[in-house]
């Protein structure tokens, strides 16, 4: 990598002794060194596609573009796009065919720009945003993160990013270290969404059918664990405390056990039931009204395998208006 990649050598100097994420690990990633979230400053992409996998005001019915990066700083065991958080699977790009691919994107007809797991990629990021605003792009792009961000880049990421999809995984440090040794996952996250909030609003407009697209704001995640309904409780409760019931927000039942779950019960199971209908109620109770709810199924179509040639979501394949 060299600064004639990059607009400036402000897009550069992000990488060296890195400190894009929580972990302020520190590395040059300018030299080749390799930061805790897996990657150097070279810019590795997994997969990009119209995805239909979002909720209805992100994927609508011509998809979200979405870009899949290589690495997590979270690096959550339970994973669920392991292939590509922790195990790397992806293609090196120029920041010039980066920009292509998401010029190609746009003029396949999708909603939005829509960037999973950036913030450690994010000078190349900020950088082609920058380019595609000042060709004329008026789509909205979207940050789809884990949550796990630093509050003081927020405004940062604002100047390009209209739409925040951050994850809030826990509200027990004990879990989080358990699960992504991060006990200070949960006060991070919670600072990093309310720095999102004050910075763009809630998701707007809000259209729970999709016929409206979502243009800007924040709508929050939550993916309820086996066996860890009274973390999925607090969640709610702490949420609620925080950004009151008007908070957009999806309780996710979608999690499924991958390889290194293996003898780590009870993450290697499946959520119940039950469970997923606790937290549910605990929404209904405190009065939350942007929800959106998954069928607690077996369906596996938007459970990515990065190693299938072409698409690795079969959900795109079913749903895609052009397949």
């Amino acid at each position: 990598m060299t600064p004639n990649d990059f607009t400036t050598d402000d897009d550069l100097r992000d990488y060296r002794a890195c400190r894009l994420c929580p972990r302020r690990c520190g590395v040059d990633r300018t030299a080749g060194g390799i930061g805790v979230c897996g990657e150097s400053a070279e810019l590795r992409i997994a997969h990009a596609c119209p995805h239909f996998g979002e909720e209805p005001p992100i994927s609508g019915t011509r998809g979200s573009g979405t870009v899949f990066f290589c690495g997590c700083s979270c690096g959550c065991f339970f994973c669920q796009n392991a292939q590509i958080s922790r195990q790397h699977a992806g293609t090196a790009r120029t920041p010039a065919e980066f920009e292509r691919l998401c010029r190609d994107l746009l003029g396949r007809g999708v909603h939005n720009l829509n960037f999973v797991t950036p913030d450690h990629y994010w000078p190349h990021l900020r950088a082609v945003c920058r380019r595609l605003r000042a060709a004329g792009h008026t789509e909205p792009f979207v940050f789809n993160s884990s949550g796990y961000e630093l509050a003081e880049r927020v405004a940062g990421y604002a100047e390009v990013m209209d739409v925040f999809l951050p994850d809030f995984k826990f509200a027990d440090p004990e879990l989080a270290a358990r699960c992504l040794n991060a006990p200070d996952y949960p006060a991070t996250a919670l600072a990093a969404v309310r720095a999102m909030v004050a910075a763009v609003g809630f998701l707007a407009p809000w259209d729970e059918t999709g016929a409206e697209m979502a243009r800007r704001g924040v709508l929050v995640r939550h993916l309820v664990l086996p066996g860890q309904v009274e973390n999925s409780l607090a969640v709610l409760r702490l949420l609620h405390r925080e950004f009151g019931p008007e908070l957009p927000l999806a309780v996710m039942s979608q999690y499924r056990p991958m390889p290194a779950c293996a003898g780590r019960p009870p993450f290697d199971r499946a959520v119940r039931a039950a469970e997923y209908a606790a937290v549910c109620d605990l929404a209904e109770d405190l009065g939350f009204h942007r929800v959106f709810l998954q069928q607690l199924d077996d369906d596996e179509a938007f459970l990515p395998d990065f190693t299938r040639p072409g698409e690795p979501f079969a959900g795109n394949l079913r749903a895609s208006p052009n397949p």
